[in-house]
């Protein structure tokens, strides 16, 4: 069963201490309780708004966490005409995180299903369904026709930027057809304008028919002993202006009309590929992204535009990490390498909390608690379920905690405040045979970890007496993301020295 968010507050009791028997008041809100912990809004999913007795009851699509824009019914649980009870689970909404339960907040019966399940991108405050009051006729309840999704809030006007000057293109002269013609160098371009001479009078003697300024001077030499005519341009009547457009190709079977070798572009400049064109036609199929994808897609490119990146790495050497947890697992305590990590991440925060900051968009804030955000791959994205508190608890807590709400992110049950929040993240590749990977940072977050696998790795040492001798350790590779508005290089150094040393030493997790 998905996760269940609940609607509270009675309006019979409200419209008894109204006065309000006969009938609903105007506005009524049905629903609309508070929460506890992260649940500090107030959601008002079903509503009248008419003076009218029997007015239908409005059941719109919920705002369910601060990042979602759009949900999917996933499933009805009531059918139409079917008696619901306070606390009824009406619907599954699938929003950007997980799958949640809407529950009712009243007796009544179901009405209308107006979306119906499967649907998509339902957008917030969209009506999608009605219920009416018990003993009320329920078959011949009609759609409002002023129902929408609330028109999004007025955007500040952004000042246009001021139009781009005009570039003049020069017009080309036109080619009269018979004459040659010439690639023309600058130098002799210059000769022959300022002497009334065309190129066509010439013969190019340049590389690939290039008309070179020598070219150029035995015209001067040609013209001054009388043996050619000056060059007149016929007049042109003056066609209207036309909009550039690219130029269209020259047909393969007119070659060019200069003496010039014949090799074909490689491509032509904004114009695909022909035989590349048809050859990718049909060879791709569009993959329909679920809601958490699209959310992910979106985080991720304001993550890496808009919070400047700083990276810093460290190997740490978890051989005594590992022989705690063979001793756990004696006593049967099932504990990873990733608690472990996720302790001593928390310890260091506890050490460090100029480091356990988030950037809210003008400034800095300083958070109360140590909240461990650890990443989990779902079929559906990868989410962030949190371990609250993390450094006031053991390694087994931390343990059981990171099992059971990995559990509810696969099964796409967790509550809105179990991934809400969380003051730093972990993201760890180790099981997946990764050395070292960088990890992008999650707003408004200012840092996360990205861990790679434990590796053997050879280390000349010395032992007691001072004689130098070859030891496997066992080296894990972390590297730690950070924005550098609020955790600049000399603090996110100083954060993984002191994580390296408590990685290293289990004792200082006690």
């Amino acid at each position: 069963m998905a996760a269940s968010w609940r609607l509270g507050c009675d309006p019979r009791l409200l419209r008894c201490l109204l006065g309000f028997r006969g009938r609903r008041s105007p506005g009524l809100v049905k629903g609309a309780a508070g929460c506890s912990g992260c649940r500090v809004a107030s959601w008002r999913w079903f509503h009248s708004t008419q003076w009218m007795h029997g007015d239908p009851i409005k059941i719109l699509m919920p705002s369910l966490s601060p990042t979602m824009e759009e949900g999917n019914i996933v499933k009805w649980l009531k059918k139409e005409g079917e008696a619901v009870s306070a606390g009824d689970a009406l619907c599954e909404i699938e929003t950007d995180k997980a799958v949640v339960t809407l529950d009712a907040g009243d007796d009544g019966i179901l009405a209308k299903i107006v979306v119906e399940e499967g649907a998509k991108n339902i957008r917030l405050g969209s009506l999608i369904g009605l219920m009416v009051e018990e003993g009320e006729d329920w078959k011949h309840v009609e759609i409002p026709k002023d129902v929408g999704p609330p028109s999004p809030a007025a955007k500040p006007s952004v000042p246009h930027p001021p139009p781009e000057p005009q570039i003049s293109i020069p017009v080309q002269k036109e080619h009269t057809p018979g004459k040659l013609q010439f690639r023309v160098s600058p130098a002799a371009r210059n000769i022959l304008d300022k002497h009334a001479l065309d190129a066509s009078q010439g013969t190019a003697t340049g590389p690939r028919g290039i008309f070179t300024k020598e070219d150029a001077l035995k015209l001067v030499e040609l013209k001054q002993m009388d043996k050619i005519t000056e060059s007149k341009p016929t007049p042109v009547p003056l066609a209207p202006p036309t909009t550039p457009t690219a130029p269209l190709p020259t047909p393969a079977t007119g070659g060019p009309s200069y003496p010039r070798p014949m090799i074909p572009p490689v491509s032509t400049p904004g114009q695909p590929n022909a035989v590349i064109a048809v050859s990718l036609q049909g060879t791709f199929s569009e993959i329909p992204a679920s809601s958490i994808r699209r959310v992910i897609a979106k985080r991720l490119t304001e993550s890496k535009s808009t919070v400047p990146h700083a990276y810093a790495t460290a190997d740490c050497d978890v051989g005594a990490i590992l022989k705690v947890r063979q001793d756990l697992v004696k006593d049967d305590i099932k504990v990873s390498v990733n608690d472990f990590i996720i302790k001593a991440a928390a310890v260091t925060l506890k050490q460090m909390p100029d480091v356990n900051v988030s950037w809210d968009g003008e400034g800095p804030k300083q958070l109360p608690c140590i909240d461990i955000s650890v990443a989990v791959a779902t079929d559906k994205g990868v989410i962030t379920p949190i371990i609250k508190n993390a450094a006031a608890k053991g390694i087994q807590e931390i343990a059981d905690s990171v099992r059971a709400l990995s559990k509810k992110a696969r099964d796409g049950k967790l509550l809105p405040e179990e991934y809400q929040g969380g003051s730093f993240s972990i993201s760890n590749l180790g099981m997946f045979g990764i050395d070292e990977f960088i990890a992008v940072i999650n707003p408004p977050q200012a840092c996360i970890l990205a861990v790679g696998r434990f590796r053997p790795v050879l280390k000349l040492t010395q032992d007691e007496e001072g004689n130098a001798k070859l030891q496997q350790h066992q080296l894990i590779t972390v590297a730690m993301s950070s924005d550098s508005r609020v955790v600049d290089d000399e603090l996110a150094t100083r954060f993984l020295k002191n994580f390296k040393a408590n990685l290293e030493n289990p004792f200082r997790l006690a």
